[in-house]
């Protein structure tokens, strides 16, 4: 699904663009990735780990996103610069319809400039209008009080844990919490 562009202003007094990613954030898309992967023991994956992303493959990504009734993602684009993404994507089979679920991550240059919580609050305002969601999911690796404290300035709560679910370099175990945000009907 696409987003049309959202204009606000971050906390430094800089303007910033909210939008469904287009052809010409392929490069700094690619970017971001690789950037955001080394900056933080917390994103999932390792800058190695990044090789597998292409130009090809980010733009059939974008143009599968856009299209699709179910997902959504948008970037943040400040001055020019891909400063990060957020994703959702809707539960389809009937069992599990109701249920959401949600990423995100920011470039540390940008963090603390109000760019995840509008974000987030555009997404949820995404899932608040689609009738049959009651519960939005996401998940954050143990350590991580920054994200931890947006989710639960957003409404989330921890829902449960999965134990030693992340495995660092030097053989360190993270655990994932899992948290919801439960939409009122």
């Amino acid at each position: 699904m696409t987003i049309n562009d959202i204009w606000f202003d971050l906390k430094d007094g800089r303007r910033a663009l909210l939008r469904s990613p287009t052809d010409e954030d392929i490069d700094g898309t690619l970017d971001y990735l690789y950037k955001s992967a080394g900056e933080t023991e917390f994103i999932i994956r390792y800058p190695e780990e990044c090789g597998k992303y292409t130009p090809e493959g980010e733009k059939k990504l974008f143009e599968q996103m856009n299209a699709s009734p179910n997902e959504a993602m948008m970037v943040c684009v400040v001055d020019g610069k891909v400063a990060g993404n957020c994703e959702i994507t809707f539960f389809k089979p009937l069992k599990t319809r109701h249920r959401a679920v949600i990423g995100i991550a920011l470039l540390k240059e940008f963090w603390g400039l109000g760019i995840g919580t509008r974000m987030f609050g555009e997404m949820i305002r995404l899932a608040e209008a689609r009738e049959c969601v009651t519960q939005i999911e996401l998940e954050f690796t143990e350590g991580n009080d920054r994200a931890r404290h947006l989710y639960e300035k957003m409404g989330f709560r921890i829902a449960g844990i999965h134990p030693n679910a992340v495995r660092l370099k030097d053989g360190t175990q993270r655990n994932m919490y899992l948290m919801i945000k439960e939409i009122k009907r």
